[in-house]
C-alpha cells in the first residue's frame, strides 16, 4: 500500500542570508528533492530574508522538516502539516529564543490540546486562575504566536498561498 500524501506549508519567517543555501538544502533533504527558495527581505530585521514554500510528501514531513531546521540560531520558522482522510495535521514553530514548539491539529486546523495535557495544567494551578491561565497558554504555544507574529505580518504583501482543496 501507498503512503498517504501530506501537504502543507513551510514559513521561514527571518533567516541570515548566509544562511538560506543551507535551510534549502536541509527542507531538500526532508522532501528528497532539490529545492530553491524565493527569497524576500524581512522589513522587521534588518538584513534578514524571509520566504514560504508550499511541500507535498508523505504523512510525517512536516515532522522531517521541522527536525532538519530545529536548534539554528537566527531562525524564526513555522511548519504546517494539514490533517488528512483519518489523520490529524501538525504545527510547528521555532524561535531563537523558545526553541520548538509542536501541537497536533485537526481538520479545521485548530490546535488540539490533548487531555492529559489539560488535567497537568488543572494540577499545577490548583484553585490558582492565572496559574492555569499561564499553563492553557503555554499548551496552546502563545508564547511562540506571540513572538512571530510580528513576522507574520511583514509577509502581508507576498504572494496568497491557499492551504484547501476545492471542487
Amino acid at each position: 500500500m501507498a503512503a498517504a500524501n501530506a501537504r502543507g506549508v513551510l514559513y521561514v519567517h527571518s533567516a541570515p542570508r548566509a544562511l538560506c543555501p543551507h535551510i534549502e538544502w536541509a527542507a531538500g533533504r526532508a522532501l528528497d528533492r532539490a529545492l530553491n527558495f524565493e527569497w524576500i527581505d524581512q522589513p522587521v530585521l534588518p538584513g534578514s530574508l524571509r520566504t514560504e514554500y508550499v511541500w507535498e510528501g508523505e504523512r510525517g514531513t512536516g515532522a522531517r522538516i521541522a527536525s532538519a531546521l530545529r536548534g539554528w540560531e537566527h531562525l524564526r520558522y513555522e511548519v504546517t502539516e494539514d490533517a488528512g482522510l483519518g489523520t490529524d495535521g501538525g504545527r510547528w514553530m521555532h524561535t531563537p529564543d523558545l526553541g520548538i514548539y509542536y501541537a497536533q491539529t485537526d481538520t479545521l486546523g485548530n490546535t488540539v490540546i490533548p487531555e492529559d495535557r489539560i488535567r497537568y495544567a488543572m494540577e499545577v494551578a490548583g484553585s490558582n486562575a492565572l496559574e492555569l491561565h499561564r499553563e492553557l497558554r503555554l499548551a496552546l504555544g502563545q508564547a511562540w504566536d506571540d513572538e512571530l507574529e510580528s513576522f507574520r505580518h511583514a509577509g502581508d504583501g507576498a504572494r496568497v498561498v491557499w492551504l484547501h482543496r476545492t471542487g
